[in-house]
């Protein structure tokens, strides 16, 4: 008899996008990883098919109770072969299902099916933001399914424990958001193709979620490279009596990126930030100097709102930082202008490609302050 036929369609609860400036953050183009899934697992017993075998056999009617949820899990591994595909294998078990059917004459018969197995997937991914992604897998399941079946009363069983190993295909998707380089964490829903071990062949759906760790990831992002430090002119200091006044400062504009100031989709600064340390020593040393202008900007991926926002708090945090070097913050004023006033316009289509060709439009202006060196 037959324990599990079709199940209603997989769907996916929810998706989120979140853009923000930065590299993509979806862990290494390649490189190994691992992690585990737990969640709920869903058969559907064939309640018809049952009662018609019992009457078939002589019995006058039956009731039956499902016992048709349980809860499942797997363990897994794989490789990133590139960005969008990796290969994925693993453990899995789907828990345990079944029935009770209550006979006249007098009788029950209870049927369960424990599956458990092996397997193995392509896995192709795209990113939709720094951290989110959306992944579909398809591959091949070896599932091995141990049936137990008794009878009281009028109800005889001629094999009470059947088994089958088969091959069969299982179907995904799935939502990842990344809480670093190394560490993310998922969550899916699969479809697996497996036999009943009585010559019937059904499908049971698993939703779980998970976490997932890449072996020689990072927990944050790298530490960015000091950029070159903008040419300067050389003073040559002039003594005839008197000595002329020195000049006053000039009013220039101080522009720093933000991929060497903030992690992504962040505003808190990377340490230690040597260049806004220039900065406050120029301004500590030109008392002079006042309403200076501090101006955040993104790119022009993702919402407005959120993109003016981000632009505002990073504005503040590098204000935050100059007061905590000793510059009165009444001199300061910060501002956020989101994806207002672009360095760069870019065509491209590609995800990647468009977020590192707009990557000159996300940065800091610092406007009415010039470093000068004196040359000794």
């Amino acid at each position: 008899m037959k324990l599990i036929k079709v199940t209603s369609a997989l769907s996916l609860a929810a998706l989120a996008t979140l853009a923000g400036p930065g590299a993509m953050a979806q862990g290494q183009d390649s490189g190994w990883y691992g992690g585990a899934n737990v969640g709920r697992s869903a058969a559907t017993i064939d309640d018809e098919r049952i009662n018609r075998g019992l009457l078939g056999s002589g019995f006058s009617s039956s009731t039956l109770v499902d016992d048709d949820r349980s809860t499942g899990y797997k363990i897994f591994g794989g490789y990133q072969l590139n960005r969008n595909f990796a290969v994925e294998g693993g453990y899995f078990d789907l828990g345990k299902f079944g029935y009770t059917a209550t006979t006249v004459p007098a009788g029950t018969l209870d049927g369960r099916i424990k599956l458990r197995g092996l397997n193995l997937d392509l896995v192709g991914t795209v990113p939709l933001s720094e951290k989110f992604s959306v992944f579909g897998r398809a591959g091949l399941n070896y599932a091995q399914a141990r049936d137990t079946f008794s009878g009281t009363g009028a109800v005889q069983v001629a094999n009470p424990n059947p088994r089958k190993n088969d091959t069969n295909y299982k179907l995904g998707l799935g939502l990842q958001y990344a809480l670093s380089e190394s560490l993310a964490v998922r969550a899916e829903a699969e479809r697996y193709r497996v036999n009943d071990a009585i010559g019937n062949r059904g499908h049971i759906d698993l939703v779980s979620v998970g976490l997932i760790y890449r072996f020689g990831g990072k927990s944050q992002a790298p530490a960015p490279r000091m950029a070159a430090a903008e040419p300067v002119r050389e003073v040559v200091a002039v003594a005839p009596p008197p000595p002329p006044p020195p000049p006053a400062p000039r009013i220039e504009k101080y522009t720093l990126s933000a991929t060497e100031l903030f992690a992504f989709d962040s505003a808190e600064l990377r340490m230690p930030q040597a260049r806004l340390d220039e900065i406050a020593s120029a301004l500590g040393r030109h008392a002079e100097v006042n309403d200076v202008v501090i101006t955040g900007y993104t790119d022009r991926i993702g919402s407005g709102a959120y993109n003016q926002k981000l632009s505002e708090r990073r504005a503040v945090a590098v204000k935050t930082y100059l007061a905590s070097k000793g510059v009165d913050a009444a001199r300061l004023k910060a501002q956020g202008k989101g994806e207002a006033d672009p360095v760069v316009a870019c065509t491209d289509r590609q995800l990647p490609a468009l977020i590192k060709c707009l990557e000159p439009n996300r940065r800091v202006e610092v406007e009415r302050i010039t470093i000068e060196r004196r040359v000794q």
